[in-house]
């Protein structure tokens, strides 16, 4: 059967199976370009003492970490969540690396806990469909097959739940800081066109697409221990850790579900320091901490553009995905596998609009998909994939493309050229109220810990 995928001439893409592992969500059109995505981790062996990191023991397991306010916060909550980032940025799984990232990660725990009680006070409740839309959000925006997020996180040993409970807290935090926006935090029409007459005025200089995370620092005793841990980040970020994927798990800003993106800023829209050095760093770098009002900054630069110029090529894409209900040995395709490409590849054939897509698809047993949305050939990623996209012509299918999960043939329904240089007024106001929310939300935070209850035992997990 390996013979049959080379006649076929089925594309292996690598860069899908880094996409099949966890990526964070990004606005269509805004993807970052990280460099190659890390290989999930190799599960440990049994008889290696030194690297094989057990469950916690029933004992362990119920060890209190801290009391928030009478909430408990116990070590295999702290277990959980640090298995989850070590595993999303490509971190061994390691008592040593998890014991390091302990200290950060009860903080977050804490912080977490003080949002989630103000959800409850307030009596907003986050459905389990608004959940799993924004996983779904989260697969569709990667190019991941819908479930992928869950068996992958599964099959390494981190609770997919952990994920669900820190998506909750922050779609209802979210939902609290624009409870709490009074009549001078809102957004009016006159603040949009002014902020459009700014830009305007600086047409030809430079802006910058500028991603961020923000590692808040509320005790001054505390700030040894944030520095090492955003040096750990960074370490892994040049390692190649997708951004998104770091941000959505550890930044305190209100960015953080949309991989720490900020937009298109001008210089002066951001901190002094932070400006100052995006205006110096290279497309796709990452910085060192930067000392900010409240704590630390990471950001990359992803990319930088004059003010009025920025020539698009904007496409709408429809793909099939056809699942495998085994992982893919290349090496040892099982009849299953070789059915689906067989199929992949009479669907590439026969396909002559995004229609009969949406029907191979349905046919394929996929739940319906949205139609679908513009985005922006030239931030599609891995470059692969832009490369194969790029060279498609409108109602054509591509060749299978065969992943870990499955085979999958995309097709472009619609391209158009358009200058993207100047916002819209609905990308205006959602910058301006972000702004706004993010201060909301730093304030009450500084606040609901003057105010707290917070019982931190020495120790982690």
């Amino acid at each position: 059967m390996p013979s049959l995928l080379r006649k076929i001439h089925a594309r292996p893409l690598p860069l899908l199976w880094c996409l099949g592992w966890l990526c964070a969500a990004l606005p269509a059109g805004a993807q970052t370009q990280p460099a190659a995505a890390p290989v999930p981790p190799a599960k440990p062996q049994a008889n290696d003492a030194k690297t094989a990191v057990d469950s916690l023991d029933p004992e362990k397991e119920s060890r209190i970490v801290a009391i928030v306010n009478g909430d408990v916060i116990s070590a295999q909550d702290v277990d959980n969540r640090r298995r989850l980032f070590a595993l999303s940025s490509g971190l061994p799984v390691t008592r040593e690396v998890l014991d390091r990232l302990t200290p950060q990660v009860v903080r977050e725990l804490i912080d977490e806990r003080l949002r989630l009680q103000e959800v409850q006070r307030h009596k907003i409740a986050i459905s389990d469909k608004d959940i799993a839309e924004t996983i779904t959000n989260l697969e569709k925006r990667n190019n991941m097959p819908p479930g992928t997020l869950a068996r992958r996180l599964a099959s390494d040993g981190a609770e997919i739940h952990t994920l669900y409970d820190q998506t909750r807290v922050q779609l209802g935090w979210s939902r609290v800081l624009r409870e709490q926006m009074g009549v001078a935090d809102r957004v009016t029409e006159q603040d949009v066109d002014e902020q459009l007459r700014s830009i305007k005025a600086e047409t030809g200089q430079m802006e910058y697409h500028v991603a961020e995370i923000f590692l808040p620092i509320d005790e001054p005793s505390r700030a040894a221990d944030t520095q090492h841990f955003a040096e750990t980040v960074i370490q892994q970020l040049r390692s190649g850790a997708p951004f998104p994927v770091v941000a959505a798990q550890f930044s305190q800003s209100q960015t953080a579900l949309q991989g720490g993106d900020l937009g298109w800023v001008r210089p002066n829209q951001l901190e002094p320091p932070i400006a100052h050095l995006v205006q110096a760093m290279p497309a796709g770098a990452i910085s060192n901490p930067i000392p900010v009002a409240g704590g630390l900054s990471i950001v990359t630069l992803l990319a930088k553009r004059q003010i009025g110029n920025d020539p698009a090529t904007l496409i709408k894409i429809r793909q099939v995905f056809l699942k495998f209900a085994t992982p893919l040995d290349p090496q040892n395709p099982t009849e299953q596998q070789h059915n689906m490409l067989l199929r992949a590849k009479q669907i590439s054939d026969t396909a002559h609009s995004c229609d009969a897509m949406a029907a191979a698809d349905k046919a394929a047993g996929n739940p319906p998909r949205p139609d679908p949305t513009e985005i922006r050939l030239e931030t599609v990623n891995p470059p692969e994939l832009r490369a194969l996209i790029s060279k498609l012509s409108e109602n054509k299918p591509s060749e299978p493309l065969v992943t870990r999960e499955g085979i999958m043939v995309v097709m472009v329904c619609a391209r158009e050229e358009r200058n993207l240089g100047m916002p819209s007024k609905e990308e205006v106001m959602n910058q301006l109220l972000s702004q706004r929310v993010e201060l909301i939300s730093r304030q009450m935070m500084r606040d609901l810990h003057r105010r707290a209850s917070i019982d931190q035992r020495v120790g982690g997990a």
